[in-house]
């Protein structure tokens, strides 16, 4: 978890800066400017992080709250598709990884 929210905050620090890597999409119906979706990428990363540290302490709301963190990266990577489609879809695949992982380990505290 923490390792998807670090590669979110690189993500969206390089969509603030506008970095040339991305692509410019036109109509597009989530179409924000790069520098808007930047910051949402930064600042869902940063939550991420959070959440990741708090994970680590063992609190079950904790887990709760990554799940529903990891949910929103992964929606946002999703809308972030047209921008940067390989890395988006990457991180689409980490957050859902997440989420499995937070949930799988509920379910196994659960049946102990």
């Amino acid at each position: 978890m923490i390792f998807g929210g670090a590669m979110a905050i690189f993500e969206g620090i390089s969509a603030v800066v506008k970095d040339p890597l991305f692509l410019a999409t036109r109509h597009y119906v989530f179409e924000f400017s790069l520098a808007g979706w930047g910051w949402v990428h930064l600042i869902v990363g940063i939550v991420l992080v959070l959440a990741g540290c708090a994970v680590l302490s063992g609190a079950l709301w904790a887990r709760y709250f990554g799940v529903f963190v990891a949910g929103l990266g992964a929606i946002a990577n999703f809308l972030w598709i047209p921008y940067y489609p390989l890395w988006a879809t990457i991180l689409v695949a980490v957050n859902l990884f997440i989420i499995w992982a937070l949930c799988h380990g509920m379910h196994r505290e659960a049946a102990g």
